[in-house]
């Protein structure tokens, strides 16, 4: 079975954000750049299909020389191969096209892509790649099993859970049970050093003319400064309740 992963190279949550050139850019000055955690649960759960049933994994990103270090991370992690797509991915349909060169032209058994990016959260990526190669996809994935050309996956729905039978080839988007916090793979040494022989290849875009543009970036309004109020002032709280806050 051939697994590709894709994987969005996103900043690290701790990461202060900012915006530059009238709040068209992203600052990256002193950004930490991760692999997406929807996308880390699904090369976990693909490092599972290789070491118990020796599945082929590969995971690959559209990005540029930086986003490198963690594509050498995901090889570190157990991946046998990295693929990256030397281009900028400036929306969700650009991204989708490129990936459904890789996966046509690598005739991937299962793909697993996160439900969305943490960076984004547009969630667009995983259904449009599917209805490019007309795939069998199944979103919100929170548990997948293969039994020869067959997948069981379950997703979470409103108030509960369901349970899917797909045939391969299939895409699936990703999130937190498709394998827990806890079985995530930590680097060690021995990772580190392989994925430095580990094929990464490099391979140029093609033709596609982004559906959708960026024109501004906003952050949340800062919040607002505290007001304390004594605890025997009873009608000066529900004053501020009122007048202020407006929830009463």
């Amino acid at each position: 079975m051939k697994i590709l992963v894709c994987i969005s190279h996103v900043p690290d949550t701790t990461s202060k954000i900012n915006f530059v050139n009238g709040d068209t850019e992203f600052d990256t000055n002193g950004v930490q750049y991760v692999i997406n955690p929807n996308d880390e649960f699904g090369l976990t759960r693909a490092i599972w299909f290789q070491e118990q049933q020796g599945a082929q994994v590969t995971v690959v990103n559209v990005g540029g020389t930086d986003s490198e270090a963690t594509l050498r991370k995901a090889l570190a992690i157990g991946a046998n191969e990295a693929i990256r797509i030397n281009a900028t991915p400036t929306d969700g349909f650009y991204v989708a096209k490129q990936l459904a060169e890789v996966v046509k032209s690598g005739g991937y058994d299962l793909v697993i892509c996160g439900k969305e990016s943490l960076d984004y959260n547009g969630g667009m990526v995983p259904g449009m790649l599917a209805s490019l190669l007309d795939y069998n996809f199944v979103n919100s994935c929170t548990e997948l099993s293969i039994e020869g050309t067959t997948a069981k996956v379950g997703r979470e729905i409103d108030g509960g859970k369901e349970i899917i039978s797909a045939s391969l080839p299939l895409i699936v988007g990703g999130q937190k049970g498709i394998v827990e916090e806890r079985d995530l793979r930590i680097p060690n040494m021995r990772g580190i050093m392989t994925a430095r022989t580990k094929v990464l290849t490099i391979l140029e875009p093609i033709a596609v003319e982004a559906a959708t543009k960026g024109v501004k970036y906003e952050k949340p309004a800062a919040k607002s400064a505290v007001k304390l109020v004594a605890a025997d002032q009873l009608d000066e709280l529900i004053q501020l309740l009122h007048n202020e806050a407006k929830v009463i």
